[in-house]
């Protein structure tokens, strides 16, 4: 482009927590939109540099480390998971990076169960977040407000729902970061243009059958992270 409009190059620093067990579209998906902003560094953070498996079996390998992560971010992303995300609200080191950063960066943001992270680290106290639909009471223990949205932002949280929420979340976060015109651009370069095959994405739409089927599926998930919270002394 020869006539850059004004703002749409800035030097943001973007940091995404990365853990094993992480779920990887909740990663990647936002990961793509931030790296549609020119100018911006964005940093893959992981407790060393060392290859991590999602939690379906793919392998990637941080860019830096949380030592090396800078400071100061525009900012701090987490993805979520089951199993991986309860060892990660477990980990000290972990959630005295996040809590670190995130007290800092003029964006803490999540998706997913990422929020359960953001939640232990006490990054969520007094805030109105979401999160996957299995996990969204359990944001009442972190001392948060559980709001059953798409994407809820209160202040600098911007928190998705669970998975796919992913790349309406990174959407919104270019729009926020750029402009509307900006986002619309990234949104059609990548044909961003959603048509399911089925109506049964939301705990509203899907048939009951299938809600019961999922729900039995998760039903040990909230015990679990009231577990990890009260572990980690985060629990309201």
């Amino acid at each position: 482009m020869d006539a850059m409009p004004p703002g749409w190059v800035k030097p943001d620093q973007i940091a995404m927590l990365c853990y094993p067990g992480m779920t990887i579209l909740d990663l990647i998906g936002p990961q793509y939109m931030f790296a549609a902003l020119m100018g911006a560094t964005v940093h893959l953070v992981g407790k060393t540099r060392d290859p991590m498996t999602s939690d379906t079996g793919v392998t990637m390998i941080p860019t830096t480390t949380f030592e090396q992560c800078p400071k100061d971010l525009t900012v701090l992303f987490v993805p979520g998971g089951t199993a991986g995300t309860l060892a990660a609200m477990r980990d000290d080191t972990t959630r005295n990076f996040v809590a670190d950063r995130g007290a800092r960066a003029q964006y803490v943001t999540s998706v997913c169960t990422g929020a359960l992270v953001l939640g232990a680290a006490g990054l969520l106290k007094g805030y109105r977040a979401t999160t996957h639909w299995a996990a969204l009471e359990t944001l009442t223990d972190c001392g948060a407000t559980p709001v059953s949205e798409r994407i809820v932002r209160d202040r600098n949280r911007i928190t998705g729902a669970g998975v796919t929420a992913g790349l309406d979340f990174g959407l919104t976060m270019v729009a926020e970061l750029r402009d509307a015109t900006y986002a619309q651009g990234v949104q059609l370069g990548c044909e961003y243009d959603p048509q399911p095959p089925f109506n049964a994405g939301s705990t509203r739409t899907a048939p009951a059958e299938v809600k019961s089927i999922m729900a039995s599926m998760y039903s040990a998930f909230p015990g679990q992270v009231r577990d990890a919270l009260r572990a980690t002394g985060a629990a309201k």
